[in-house]
């Protein structure tokens, strides 16, 4: 049984359902399909984030998420990752985080970073989750976390008026690439604020300096895989706008595989998507994200991290692939 200390903490920290709908947030609404997608996402990250902060438990956390439907499950892990690592912050530390990454949460690892990167948008920095203790190689998903909560709650200053937030970046001692991974997570929400319309997320894209827009496909690409939203002529769309970004959309669509396939949350959309976007299964292009992965080891370029090795031999993978190779 919960706590009236953890109860009172659902009530105040995880906010109404409305927060989260199209209208409300002010982005593109192409009609029911889409909006029902991503609004039922934005229910199911609250699902995630009320029940952490309800039971301040990985496990009973865990216990209330195992039945929710296939397809928006990840979201609700995000979610509690980002609540655990809030009741973390508030009691001065205690472990809860660590231990749902390393039991309960560790199928959906790369969703639970990000959500620990949307604790650290929600805290004061003074209570900010350290990234030293991660996974080397995956903690920038926490940056990417950090950028689509910016770009979701602060739209018209990080998408609209395009301002970096390198508060992450400085404080962390994470360095100028927190702030490509930030872009990641921009474009992740870049998905959202164009209601899955790929015209207007891909013009959205394109009204960013051109220096930005390689990581910002790759986040659009894994959002289109991973929430979906869009059927395959506008797949198709969406990639042709990409042009010669197209193997960052592939990039991240890969992730999106990986990351569902290693939940055991694989659905239709995203076969569909890695179908478009990788031009291939999404078995085989999660696989090309796991043969790919670098070992680190030596001293890491801050520049160019042991991730961005990853991510860029991915990207050249399927840019053989299309013009001519195969991934198989």
């Amino acid at each position: 049984m919960a706590s009236v200390i953890g109860v009172l903490r659902r009530r105040i920290i995880t906010p109404k359902t409305t927060e989260t709908t199209l209208e409300k947030r002010g982005f593109h609404d192409k009609g029911p399909a889409g909006r029902d997608v991503l609004e039922t996402v934005g229910k199911s990250f609250l699902t995630g984030l009320g029940d952490a902060l309800e039971t301040g438990s990985a496990e009973r956390a865990d216990e209330r998420l195992a039945s929710l439907p296939t397809r928006y499950k990840g979201f609700a892990y995000e979610g509690a990752a980002m609540g655990l690592a809030l009741v973390d912050a508030m009691s001065l530390g205690s472990g809860r985080t660590r231990r749902f990454l390393e039991g309960p949460g560790a199928p959906h690892v790369y969703m639970a970073y990000v959500g620990i990167g949307w604790a650290m948008a929600r805290l004061p920095r003074p209570l900010w989750p350290g990234t030293g203790h991660l996974d080397p190689l995956l903690r920038w998903l926490v940056h990417d976390g950090y950028g689509f909560h910016q770009a979701y709650f602060h739209t018209g200053t990080h998408v609209h008026r395009r301002v970096r937030d390198g508060r992450a970046a400085r404080y962390t001692g994470d360095g100028p690439y927190a702030l490509r991974a930030a872009d990641q997570g921009v474009g992740r929400a870049l998905w959202f604020v164009g209601g899955t319309d790929p015209d207007r997320v891909a013009a959205l894209v394109e009204s960013f300096p051109e220096g930005r827009r390689a990581d910002l496909y790759s986040g659009v690409g894994l959002a289109a895989t991973y929430a979906g939203g869009a059927d395959t002529d506008e797949l198709h769309r969406l990639r042709d706008h990409a042009g010669r970004h197209g193997r960052h959309l592939a990039q991240g669509s890969a992730f999106a595989a990986e990351a569902r396939i290693r939940a055991g949350l694989l659905v239709p959309h995203t076969e569909t998507a890695t179908g478009v976007l990788c031009g291939t299964d999404a078995e085989t292009a999660a696989r090309a994200s796991r043969d790919l992965r670098p070992e680190p080891s030596g001293a890491e370029d801050p520049g160019r991290p042991w991730y961005e090795v990853w991510r860029a031999r991915l990207a050249d993978e399927f840019a053989l692939r299309e013009g001519g190779g195969a991934y198989s």
